[in-house]
């Protein structure tokens, strides 16, 4: 499945493409041209389904989960200071989408939303740790009866469009659909200090899915 966060750049590289192939096979000469041009298409149409692809995951239940809310690598797993939203000691999980990932983007927890922030910021890699301070960035807070969490939808230095869909005071659910980070990027999640973390630098992530840490 194709996420609908992503029809209006896959139908476009799609139409090309496919426009591409056909035209190479008509009207092209020589072979070697057309095959070239066969190729370079077929590629680039396979790599944007593959970036846009939207499989159905299974949450597991449980009222404490903090569910991983992209695809990825965990690159950090530290103390931080959290005054954004949080006001307090925190722990800050990390996760580095590489463009091989899906980058279709789900809820941590089951909530309401309490807090939304757009930063229109720079374009570093998103794996330095700059990029978490100083790239465009989403800041998105949930809360529930167990406490509160943020975290960031951060552009990398290919991406130029986050996508989120969320509103304030809606209610969402843990593991539901909410919006993406084109062409690859990383999210920053922020629990309390206290929060059970169950994952480390190093581990991969899956959207939907991976517990990353529980609240108390």
């Amino acid at each position: 499945m194709i996420t609908k966060y992503g029809y209006d750049v896959f139908f476009t590289v799609a139409f090309f493409c496919l426009a591409a192939i056909v035209l190479s096979l008509l009207f092209v000469e020589p072979k070697v041209l057309k095959y070239g041009i066969l190729g370079l298409s077929s590629i680039l149409l396979a790599l944007t389904i593959n970036f846009f692809r939207d499989p159905d995951r299974s949450t597991p239940s449980g009222e404490g989960l903090i569910i991983a809310p992209a695809d990825g690598k965990i690159i950090a797993v530290r103390q931080v200071d959290e005054r954004e939203y949080l006001g307090s000691k925190a722990t800050l999980i990390s996760i580095f989408m590489s463009p091989l990932n899906v980058h279709v983007n789900r809820n941590p927890i089951t909530g309401t939303v309490g807090y939304l922030r757009y930063v229109k910021g720079e374009y570093f890699a998103a794996f330095e740790d700059k990029a978490s301070e100083k790239n465009e960035q989403m800041l998105i807070g949930l809360e529930n009866a167990r406490g509160r969490i943020l975290f960031k939808q951060i552009a990398g230095f290919v991406a130029r469009r986050i996508v989120c869909t969320l509103k304030m005071g809606e209610r969402v659910k843990a593991g539901e659909r909410f919006g993406m980070i084109k062409f690859g990027s990383r999210v920053d999640l922020f629990v309390p200090a206290q929060a059970d973390v169950r994952v480390k630098a190093g581990d991969q992530s899956v959207a939907g899915e991976t517990v990353l840490a529980e609240l108390h």
